[in-house]
C-alpha cells in the first residue's frame, strides 16, 4: 500500500519536530511547514494527501488556509487543531469545511486514528462530507446552511446541541465515536460534567428520528463504547 503524505504545518518548531518522526513511524510520509502561507505554497507545489494544521500562526493562520483551499475548489482533507477551551473555534471548524478537528493538547495516537479515519472517507478530488451543503441518509436530510433537519420532507425540531451532534455523526459515518470525544470535540467539557449529556442528546435524536436503538436506522450503540452513525450518507 502506497503511503499516505501529511503535511503538517504548526509555528512551533518543537512541536514539528516531535510530531513529525511519530507520523513517520505511524507509516506516513510528513511535509512540514511552519505558517500557512509556506503551507499553501507547499500545496500548491505538490499536492498531498491530507493536511494537519494549527489554528493560530502568524502571516496566515490555519482558518485562513483552509478557506483559501476550499475557495479554490481544493478538497484535499484537512484536519485543524484547535484549542480545547475555545468552542468557537470547534464551530468554525465545522462551518468552514474541515474534515476533522482536535483539541489542543492531544495525544499523538488520537490523531493518527483521526487521519487514517480521514483518508478512508475521503474521495479524491471531490468534496467531503465535511464540506458539503446538505447531507443526505436515506429519508433523512440536513441542511447545514440553514441548521434545518428533514425527514421523509417535513422539518423535525431538535435542540442545538442534539443538532450539532446529528451534524457530527451523519458528517462522520461509520466511524466509532466514544463519549468522552464526542464531548470533548463538539463541546469541550466547560459545557457538561459527565458524557451522560451525549447519551441524553443521542436519546432526543433517536426520539425524533423515530429510531429504534434496538434496530438502528441511523445512530447505533457499541455497547461499552459509544456511538456510530450507520446509514450511507452523501452530500451535496
Amino acid at each position: 500500500m502506497t503511503e499516505s503524505t501529511v503535511l503538517l504545518v504548526d509555528d512551533e518548531e518543537p512541536i514539528r519536530a516531535t510530531l513529525a518522526p511519530y507520523l513517520e513511524r505511524s507509516g506516513f510520509r510528513v511535509r512540514t511547514a511552519a505558517d500557512g502561507e509556506e503551507a499553501l505554497t507547499a500545496v500548491v507545489a505538490e499536492p498531498v494527501d491530507i493536511i494537519v494544521s494549527d489554528v493560530i500562526m502568524p502571516r496566515r493562520d490555519g482558518r485562513s488556509l483552509l478557506r483559501e483551499l476550499r475557495g479554490r475548489q481544493d478538497w484535499t482533507p484537512f484536519i485543524l487543531l484547535t484549542r480545547v477551551d475555545q468552542a468557537f473555534e470547534r464551530s468554525a471548524a465545522l462551518d468552514e469545511g474541515a474534515d476533522d478537528y482536535l483539541g489542543k493538547p492531544f495525544d499523538p495516537p488520537e490523531l493518527v486514528s483521526r487521519i487514517r479515519a480521514v483518508l478512508r472517507r475521503a474521495r479524491p478530488g471531490q468534496r467531503s462530507l465535511a464540506s458539503a451543503q446538505v447531507l443526505r441518509a436515506g429519508e433523512l436530510e440536513f441542511d447545514r446552511t440553514a441548521r434545518r433537519v428533514r425527514l421523509r420532507g417535513r422539518d423535525v425540531d431538535l435542540t442545538p446541541r442534539a443538532t450539532t451532534l446529528l451534524e457530527y455523526l451523519m458528517s462522520h459515518p461509520d466511524e466509532l465515536h466514544t463519549r468522552d470525544r464526542l464531548l470533548a470535540t463538539l463541546w469541550g467539557y466547560e459545557f457538561a460534567v459527565t458524557t451522560r449529556a451525549i447519551d441524553h442528546r443521542i436519546a432526543e435524536i433517536r426520539r425524533v428520528l423515530g429510531d429504534d436503538p434496538q434496530e438502528p436506522r441511523y445512530v447505533e450503540t457499541v455497547q461499552a463504547s459509544g456511538y456510530r452513525f450507520v446509514a450511507a450518507v452523501s452530500g451535496s
